[in-house]
């Protein structure tokens, strides 16, 4: 057992993750991963309404063209004599141009959805990469935490096989009872199994990794802790958190936009009950071929005006749905600004709880170490003490450090949940020196 845990820090020894090269992993998932670029193309093409919505003030312009063939044969009078054949060629090519004069500023409150839709588009876009870093950083920890606890476990079986030897000695000494030996074997046996379970996490901890960030999981973390190195914009208390909420919040900027895109598509609404005019410029020429050419241009100028009065009540239904759809985006809009308040207070308080717990863990170590040491020494000299309370030592020990490595790993991520509750969490507030 002992060349396995050589040969295991052998290899976890290479690849070793640096806080330095935690930001490479965040950039990488931020240039790479599906999602986030998916919702980068989604932003893109949501841009090319605004150039849609611009496109009802500009004129539209089309030609068109047109040739056909007739030919008529066995043509009689009404005396019925003989008429001679006949055929004919007919070219057609006209340009016409339309122009949108009024819409009742339909056009120009599309334009101005369009430029709101571009911008919720934007934001999202911003929400997405919040999310996509911090799931990153969730991936980067959690592999951190089972990389440790594969290791201690390790650990833990290693020293109750070294611990079953020596009862096999000390039986055959008299020294101990074959209960005594029962119990370090049975202790061997779980911690074996302890072990495998850490194994079957650790492998779901790098496939994830490697899912979010689009690089190979590293083999190893080292003691320190990356958050020292980054720069962390955080709040001095409650108050300056929900400050930072109230302004930054992705869930909540996207809200009030879409409580401002549904005015606008009830003023849409309403425009469509108000007369439209148009103008229209035809130039055409026909082209006749046959025993008599016919050869014709025309121009024609012609203005259009619709009133609107009467459609089945659709458009009556329509402008009532558009203002149900607004008051529901408002009522929307103030229940996301409650959930934002308290999602950010819960933060906090898990941000302050979970530091104080990471404090509380490592002053558990300590004490169990030294516990564990002394028992397991007075132990092999011969002491009162037994079997069973070196089992226990060393299981307390164990759950201790557990303990303090996924109370390192939350302490971290309650770190970045907190920023993106505040709409901190983007790689330009990371790397500000």
């Amino acid at each position: 057992m002992k060349y396995i845990i050589i040969i295991f820090f052998f290899v976890f020894s290479s690849n070793v993750l640096y806080a330095a090269e935690f930001l490479i992993y965040l950039e990488s998932a931020h240039n790479n991963n599906p999602v986030l670029n998916a919702e980068r193309e989604n932003y893109k093409a949501i841009k090319e309404n605004i150039n849609i919505s611009r496109s009802e003030f500009f004129p539209s312009i089309s030609i068109l063209g047109s040739q056909s063939s007739k030919q008529s044969s066995n043509r009689t009078n009404q005396l019925g004599a003989t008429l001679p054949d006949t055929n004919s060629e007919t070219t057609t090519q006209s340009v016409s141009v339309d122009q949108k004069i009024f819409q009742g500023f339909q056009g120009y409150n599309s334009i101005k959805k369009s430029k709101l839709e571009s911008d919720r588009a934007a934001l999202k876009l911003i929400s997405v990469e919040q999310q996509i870093l911090l799931q990153s950083a969730v991936a980067y920890y959690d592999l951190s935490y089972k990389i440790k606890n594969t290791k201690f476990n390790l650990a833990n079986v290693d020293l109750f096989e070294r611990q079953v030897e020596s009862d096999r000695l000390r039986l055959q000494k008299g020294e101990i009872t074959l209960t005594d030996l029962a119990q370090s074997e049975s202790s061997l046996a779980g911690s074996s199994a302890k072990f495998i379970a850490a194994e079957t996490e650790l492998l779901t901890a790098k496939s994830n990794f490697e899912r979010i960030i689009r690089l190979p999981a590293p083999k190893e973390v080292i003691k320190e802790n990356s958050i020292k190195n980054l720069s962390l914009n955080f709040p001095t208390g409650l108050n300056s958190a929900l400050s930072f909420s109230k302004k930054n919040n992705p869930k909540l900027l996207l809200a009030r936009l879409d409580y401002e895109i549904s005015k606008k598509n009830v003023k849409i609404e309403k425009s469509k009950f108000s007369p439209s005019a148009s103008v229209n410029y035809t130039q055409s020429q026909n082209n006749s071929f046959s025993s008599t050419v016919d050869d014709t241009e025309q121009e024609t100028l012609k203005a259009t005006v619709i009133i609107p009065l009467f459609k089945g009540g659709k458009n009556h239904s329509s402008l009532k749905k558009s203002k149900f759809k607004k008051e529901q985006s408002n009522l929307m809009l103030q229940d996301v600004i409650n959930e934002t308040k308290t999602d950010t207070a819960n933060a906090w308080s898990t941000y302050q709880s979970s530091e104080s717990v990471l404090k509380a863990t490592k002053a558990q170590v300590k004490a169990a170490e030294i516990a564990s040491e002394g028992i397991t020494l007075e132990y092999d000299s011969g002491n009162t003490r037994t079997t069973l309370e070196v089992i226990q030592s060393r299981s307390l020990l164990l759950d201790a450090r557990i303990s303090n490595a996924k109370a390192e790993r939350n302490f971290a991520v309650s770190n970045f949940e907190l920023l993106s509750i505040m709409g901190e969490l983007t790689l330009r507030n990371l790397k500000k020196p």
